[in-house]
């Protein structure tokens, strides 16, 4: 199909609209603008600055798409974060996609790849045309008379930012992929389009190289924020560098031997042989700058207790507000944020139990059935900041942990007093609760503003108000994304949802991948790497991983090495940007994932009454994942048009 699209490239030449008619949604953003339909030709498109400027916007259009739809992304659907019912029957199911169900298996193939960004099919983008959008733009960026020099060089920079992204983007999925370096003449001979696929190196190269042309053009800041914001800047720049140059020093891409046998159709290796260690190197000392840069411009860790519609609240639930406001606050509010979908998040009617009995005829439209299994939830430390397994105290029962427990005074910020809950959900950390809504769990907001007067989940039993109510409003897991919801959204005899924009990246995603890259380099110190992650750890209310796991852990020594430092490192990620999108691409980058979806994923009885009945664990989804699913087919049409074009492997 690709071979087909450039032999199609007359029809982008003539038709300057269908470059940008495919932009989703509506906003205010002027570089959301669609071109009017009777736009004619190229010449026109680009005959005047504004014209121009449309079709910029134009090459846009993928970027926000792909950070729009969290449902068809790999990384968010993958992860195993999230069950969904997969009730494809029901008339009110507005997942449309078939994203949530490729852990369970035998959904992906080769005649119609399931979320297909090479061609652009069932969930997937388009990416191709788009950058073949990019090149067109860059084609002509000398044509409008009265485009002055300094914003010539910034979009020039913009696009090749976007063309740098949409590369990276194909190369996380598939691997070795096909450079679109510049379009091909339409009149060229036929096998010129019989295009092969770049190796892998070559392939981050490329987005590298783009990126270092890009940087020094682009601005430091947005300074119209009304009419620009979400165009690349600097640091979302440096920021992609340096997760591109982690990608591409991980286990997944570098000199591993699962592909090693992997070479187009004249026997060149499309992955390298031999770990590569200097590629943690340039991953490390990029991150430092994408830091450096960020700060440099009054970036920090989100550090702000949210005042709107907050009074009589404790310290601990304080928190609790602000760990779930790195999130949800206003973008224009969150110095942490480097960038954000453009779109806000449309799915909080499947992440909010029902907490009133009026809000229970919304069903149907909210089914709040959005469900994370108990395997997630154990990734959240104890309230001492370390594994729930590993915690050498009295404060979490980790054998007993499936039995329940009337709610406490020391837990009353997080947990109702008296009610009867499992051991699990009590002396955690901060972020479990600002992650996770469970049985007998505070729920602040919905229009409540006192800690005295706050919500709580009852959700034990279909006459629980958050209990099953019909096949396709249960929460399977009993436990809900809480994370996904503005503390300011209501859901009672009528529903507000308090819009917020997802992170794309932040600053303390960015913080823990330096400490990633540095650990793996093995030049840094212990105490060098593990600043990095204290950070986070910090804002999170918790103790530095040397004290933690000195004096709570039963295996005090774990930081000391690489090792035991990876896998702190590891969780922490896990943890820290648990359902923003972010660490289905870190296990599979890890080569994790396999191990992860390796076990059946579990949540509570939740048709169950009683406390001792429902707190019982019951397999809710089999998960499968062979080494095949680590990187995703072609269409297998697209290897027959083009002899030069290999499949990917085990496919």
């Amino acid at each position: 199909m690709i071979t087909e699209k450039i032999k199609d490239m007359k029809f982008y030449y003539k038709l300057t609209c269908l470059m940008v008619l495919c932009i989703i949604g509506v906003s205010c953003k002027k570089y959301l603008d669609v071109v009017p339909n009777n736009v004619g030709t190229l010449d026109y498109a680009f005959s005047n600055r504004n014209e121009a400027e449309n079709y910029l916007f134009g090459c846009y259009n993928t970027f926000q798409t792909l950070n729009r739809e969290i449902v068809n992304n790999v990384g968010f659907v993958t992860s195993s974060e999230i069950i969904y019912p997969n009730l494809d029957d029901n008339p009110f199911n507005k997942i449309t996609g078939a994203g949530f169900k490729l852990i369970r298996g035998g959904v992906q193939n080769v005649s119609n790849p399931v979320i297909d960004y090479w061609n652009g099919a069932n969930g997937g983008q388009p990416i191709y045309v788009a950058l073949r959008r990019c090149n067109i733009m860059l084609e002509n960026i000398d044509k409008p008379f009265d485009l002055k020099e300094p914003e010539k060089k910034r979009w020039i920079a913009e696009i090749k930012f976007l063309k740098a992204y949409y590369h990276y983007y194909l190369i996380r999925l598939y691997g070795p992929i096909v450079l679109i370096k510049e379009n091909r003449a339409i009149d060229g001979l036929i096998e010129q389009t019989k295009v092969k696929r770049s190796s892998v190196d070559e392939s981050f190269a490329y987005v590298i190289q783009l990126l270092n042309e890009a940087t020094p053009d682009l601005p430091s800041a947005i300074g119209n924020k009304l009419l620009e914001y979400g165009r690349a800047t600097k640091s979302m720049g440096m920021a992609l560098k340096a997760e591109a140059l982690t990608t591409a020093a991980s286990p997944l891409f570098n000199g591993n031997p699962d592909y090693a046998g992997f070479k187009d159709k004249d026997g060149k290796n499309l992955f390298s042989t031999a770990i590569d260690p200097q590629k943690w190197s340039a991953a490390a000392k990029a991150c430092k700058e994408a830091i450096d840069e960020f700060e440099s411009r009054g970036g920090v860790l989100y550090d702000r207790v949210p005042t709107n519609k907050v009074e009589n609240v404790s310290d601990e639930l304080k928190r609790v507000l602000k760990l779930q406001s790195v999130i949800t606050e206003k973008r224009d509010q969150n110095p942490e944020l480097i960038w954000s979908s453009q779109f806000s998040f449309e799915y909080q009617g499947y992440v909010f139990p029902k907490l009133t009995t009026d809000a229970v005829s919304f069903g149907n439209e909210h089914p709040s059935n959005w469900s994370v299994p108990i395997s997630t939830t154990e990734l959240f430390y104890t309230k001492n900041g370390v594994p729930i397994n590993e915690d050498n105290t009295s404060a979490f029962d980790y054998a007993n942990r499936n039995t329940p427990q009337f709610g406490d005074n020391s837990n009353k910020s997080y947990i109702k007093m008296g009610y009867e809950t499992a051991k699990a959900n009590f002396n955690r950390e901060p972020r479990f609760y600002a992650a996770l809504g469970f049985d007998g769990g505070i729920w602040f907001g919905n229009d409540k503003r006192n800690e005295s007067d706050a919500f709580y989940v009852q959700a034990r039993g279909p006459f629980a108000i958050a209990g099953p109510k019909s096949q396709f409003a249960t929460n399977i897991t009993g436990y809900w994304p809480k994370k996904l919801a503005n503390y300011l959204s209501i859901m009672n005899n009528g529903i507000e949802f308090e819009s917020y924009y997802i992170p794309v990246m932040r600053l303390g995603g960015l913080y823990l991948l330096y400490a990633e890259a540095l650990n793996e380099e093995g030049g840094a110190s212990k105490q060098d790497i593990l600043l990095w992650i204290d950070k986070v750890r910090t804002r999170a209310g918790l103790p530095g991983v040397a004290s933690a796991w000195q004096n709570y852990s039963k295996n005090p020594t774990k930081p000391d090495s690489k090792e035991g430092r990876r896998e702190i490192i590891h969780q922490e990620r896990r943890i820290e940007l648990c359902f923003e999108g972010q660490s289905g691409w870190d296990l599979r980058r890890w080569k994790e994932i396999q191990g992860i979806l390796s076990r059946p994923l579990q949540g509570w009885n939740v048709n169950e009454s009683t406390a001792a009945n429902y707190y019982r664990p019951r397999t809710v989804a089999v998960p499968f994942f062979g080494l095949k699913d680590y990187l995703w087919p072609i269409r297998n049409s697209e290897v027959v048009i083009n002899e030069n074009l290999v499949q990917t492997p085990f496919w």
